[in-house]
């Protein structure tokens, strides 16, 4: 099973999207599909919350989400606090936490910095969004 992190940059880019067909939208979709686990840990929701009320989300599309995200993804405990490489921008740090603990195959995002990272841990993929999504759709062609 495919089991992803996914940065606050495309939890932000799926919901700015204007049409439910965007690439963005579309991975948000597939996980609603059970195409995949999406990891999250608390401190991942509070960014998540944080940075949608922050872009103009109306509060009760942000408690919506969210409220949806916690029932529905797996919520890693963070045990393991010990990383090989440490990231760059130490705001990625939960996110490589969380992929770690987690066990994750994915840590999917736009920042070059996650990105970067990816050299050094390979237990997981880092990859853009639409590298995400196209494995997705790889993974399961009748539903493309």
């Amino acid at each position: 099973m495919i089991r992803a992190v996914l940065d606050t940059n495309l939890v932000l880019a799926a919901h700015k999207s204007k049409t439910h067909r965007s690439p963005n939208r579309d991975v948000l979709n597939r996980w609603l599909d059970g195409q995949f686990t999406w990891l999250i840990s608390h401190d991942i929701v509070a960014e998540y919350t944080e940075k949608l009320l922050g872009k103009g989300k109306p509060p009760e599309i942000v408690e919506t989400f969210i409220t949806e995200l916690i029932l529905l993804a797996e919520t890693v405990d963070i045990r393991f606090f010990h990383f090989r490489h440490y990231p760059v921008d130490s705001d990625d740090t939960v996110f490589l936490l969380c992929a770690v603990n987690g066990a994750a195959s994915h840590l999917v995002s736009y920042d070059r910095h996650i990105l970067d990272i990816g050299l050094f841990y390979s237990e997981f993929t880092t990859c853009k969004p639409m590298e995400f999504l196209n494995e997705l759709r790889a993974f399961h062609p009748s539903e493309s």
